[in-house]
């Protein structure tokens, strides 16, 4: 008795003229990738995303293991404080001027020799920490760690070069840059505050070191992806375009600056706010697990938003997302104030961060919009330090509620600083007209 083929097997029946094949198998299709398989089938894209997740990792870490080991062997949280405050303000001066030189003079030649410099300014204040060295060389060095390049805007430079002329692949590529940074800021304190804890204080500068001189050199050998520099050279000379305005006079672009520091004020009053009331409650090592939880919130909620196609140009959502979280934000207010439950904090904070990667992308895309041809990343760093500078008042502000009213009562600056963000986006124009 002849046996049947195998299921998924071919028989084929040769005749004189004819050659046919049966399939006695199902046929099995395949699903079309999503707007993120689609992004990374793009050659070269995974090679220098993964690399600037490497170098953009210790950013969450350097702040968080500067305080640690100068406290740690100090034994003075207030000179640690003052030590970082003055990185911060450098970075605020210094990282226009090395996003500039970027954009200029290319990626590769600008950032490795930027990212060395900042990498020795923080193996400066290890040792000087170590040694015991006077206070002021602690300034000194970590105010040389300004030059590290704003690496999650050198890779969206990239994104923005390879998706020219495809506005719903950019909007996908934001949305994922943004994940990232949510993702690198909710990993890196946690990871810098288990090195410095289970080894020794310095070993989180250390790690962060390594990581972002690894990760700058992998991202610049990717030459295939990196944006042509605005500087053109020819043979025996050397000769530059003219010179493109300054993104600060861009139509619409201050108004948008003026936003990012409202929101820095959000995250940096938060931060504090937060850690103040879990040690109220006697929980002080949980605030950064509470802290992350909204991290995570605004992660998973970049990503939903980045496969979401939308009809209408960006500047028309972006009051929308604003407003959005101006009212997620009271969620943390009444939860700390009606409840005082670090649990339900803690889920409020979860759910507040929701809000918070939507705008940060649409925010991200109209400064692209409104920055000119040849100055991408002098323009999103720009954001960036008005970001810094507003976390910086954010973090004085909800310190001051704090120890003058009550940790309850610091849920408030967050609101406020939303609230004034949302004034903004409504009431200057510039931020809802479109760039010419």
């Amino acid at each position: 008795m002849p046996q049947q083929p195998a299921r998924g097997t071919r028989l084929f029946t040769v005749t004189a003229d004819t050659l046919v094949a049966v399939d006695f198998g199902p046929r099995t299709k395949r699903r079309p990738p999503g707007p993120y398989g689609r992004l990374f089938a793009r050659p070269g894209t995974r090679a220098f995303t993964l690399a600037n997740l490497l170098a953009r990792l210790p950013m969450g870490m350097f702040s968080v293991s500067a305080v640690v080991m100068i406290a740690g062997t100090r034994g003075s949280y207030a000179l640690a404080g003052a030590v970082t405050a003055t990185g911060l303000a450098a970075t605020a001066l210094v990282a226009p001027w090395t996003a500039r030189l970027v954009d200029r003079y290319g990626q590769a030649r600008v950032a490795v020799p930027a990212t060395l410099v900042a990498a020795l300014g923080s193996l400066a204040l290890l040792l000087c920490v170590r040694h015991d060295a006077p206070a002021w060389t602690l300034f000194a060095a970590y105010a040389a760690t300004a030059t590290t390049p704003n690496t999650g805007g050198m890779s969206r430079a990239r994104w923005a070069h390879l998706l020219d002329g495809d506005p719903d692949a950019l909007h996908t590529a934001n949305s994922f840059e943004q994940a990232a940074d949510e993702l690198c800021f909710m990993l890196g304190p946690v990871l810098a505050a288990f090195l410095c804890g289970a080894f020794f204080p310095e070993a989180g500068t250390l790690v962060g070191v390594v990581l972002l001189v690894t990760g700058v050199l992998a991202f610049a050998a990717q030459r295939s992806t990196e944006p042509p520099p605005s500087g053109r050279t020819t043979i025996g000379a050397t000769t530059t375009t003219p010179p493109a305005p300054s993104p600060l006079r861009s139509p619409g672009m201050p108004p948008l600056l003026a936003v990012c520091l409202a929101l820095g004020a959000v995250f940096g009053s938060t931060e504090v706010v937060t850690i103040a009331f879990a040690d109220a409650q006697g929980h002080r090592t949980a605030a950064g697990v509470v802290l992350a939880l909204q991290a995570a919130g605004s992660c998973a909620a970049g990503l939903l938003y980045g496969r979401v196609r939308f009809a209408g140009p960006a500047e028309d959502r972006y009051p929308w997302c604003v407003a959005a979280m101006t009212a997620l934000l009271i969620l943390p207010l009444l939860a700390a104030s009606l409840t005082g439950s670090l649990l339900l904090l803690s889920a409020a904070l979860l759910v507040a961060g929701m809000a918070t990667a939507p705008t940060m992308i649409t925010n991200m895309t109209l400064v692209q919009r409104r920055t000119p041809e040849g100055r991408l990343n002098e323009g999103m760093t720009l954001a960036v330090t008005a970001l810094l500078g507003g976390i910086a008042c954010g973090s004085a502000a909800g310190g001051w509620v704090v120890e003058h009213l009550a940790p309850t009562a610091g849920y408030g600056v967050p609101v406020t600083a939303a609230a004034v963000a949302l004034l903004v986006a409504l009431a200057w124009p510039g931020v809802r007209t479109a760039a010419a």
